[in-house]
């Protein structure tokens, strides 16, 4: 018996869940799987990149794809596609493995994403719009498909028309954005305890840059685009020795090149 790339992810998914599953494959206490039959290479790959994340009940982890000099848009915004389809697959497993996927009100409006769970079989996640001013388009796929619950969060002010979303105020900073950390605890209030940030480069940056990530899944494809948006956008620092230096690991995605970043305690 081979186990291939398909029979490992419906393990991960059945594991995820508790399920006993028909697949041969365990993991330890360390987080390294096993099976006493042939895995193939991509299985192996998937069973590898993606256990620390069925492992864990509960996680914060962002997505950003992007070329080799960081570009995740030309200047005109487009973006489609920077990355190959192995990573838009990857992508929709992050989605399936999620309860909740969160992106910004300029992501929204610019792309008009669906947020569900296409390339792969899996459960759509809860649809999350970060819009602290209310400037969303109501008439964006998010706010008019049943396919899956959107949950959208604008601040105290934001006038806010009628849609399939359920709307809720969050309080905001004093430069008029929401604390992500708020947003996390805002989630798991309502059980959506793994929480995929997909977008776009400022609302991951600000996840980041307050603590709350604990991996950047970040795809880099090998073209260059030599200007436009960059990906991620922090605080400057004065010197490198106050860069963060969180160790990776890397696997092929197609032509791309995943670089999973550990970036808090959630470990194998």
């Amino acid at each position: 018996m081979t186990i291939d790339i398909d029979q490992a992810w419906a393990w991960l998914l059945d594991a995820q869940q508790g399920i006993k599953s028909d697949v041969t494959i365990s993991f330890d206490s360390h987080g390294d799987w096993h099976s006493p039959y042939s895995v193939t290479s991509a299985a192996q790959t998937l069973l590898t990149c993606l256990l620390p994340l069925v492992r864990h009940s509960s996680w914060v982890v962002a997505q950003l794809g992007q070329s080799l000099d960081g570009r995740i848009a030309t200047e005109s915004g487009h973006s489609h596609y920077i990355n190959g389809f192995e990573s838009l697959v990857h992508l929709h497993r992050l989605r399936a493995l999620a309860d909740a996927v969160v992106i910004g009100a300029g992501t929204a409006s610019a792309d008009n994403p669906q947020l569900t769970v296409r390339h792969v079989s899996g459960k759509h996640p809860t649809r999350v719009v970060i819009d602290p001013r209310g400037r969303v388009p109501a008439e964006l796929t998010l706010f008019t498909t049943p396919s899956a619950p959107t949950l959208h969060l604008t601040g105290p002010e934001a006038t806010v028309a009628r849609t399939t979303a359920e709307h809720c105020v969050l309080t905001l900073d004093k430069n008029g954005q929401f604390n992500p950390a708020d947003v996390v605890a805002l989630l798991a209030e309502r059980g959506l305890t793994r929480v995929l940030v997909e977008g776009g480069g400022v609302t991951v940056s600000q996840f980041i840059e307050a603590n709350t990530v604990d991996r950047l899944h970040l795809l880099v494809a090998p073209l260059l685009i030599g200007s436009g948006r960059p990906g991620l956008q922090m605080t400057p620092i004065d010197t490198l020795e106050s860069a963060l230096r969180p160790s990776m690991r890397s696997f092929r995605c197609g032509d791309d090149t995943l670089f999973d970043v550990l970036l808090s305690g959630l470990t194998a």
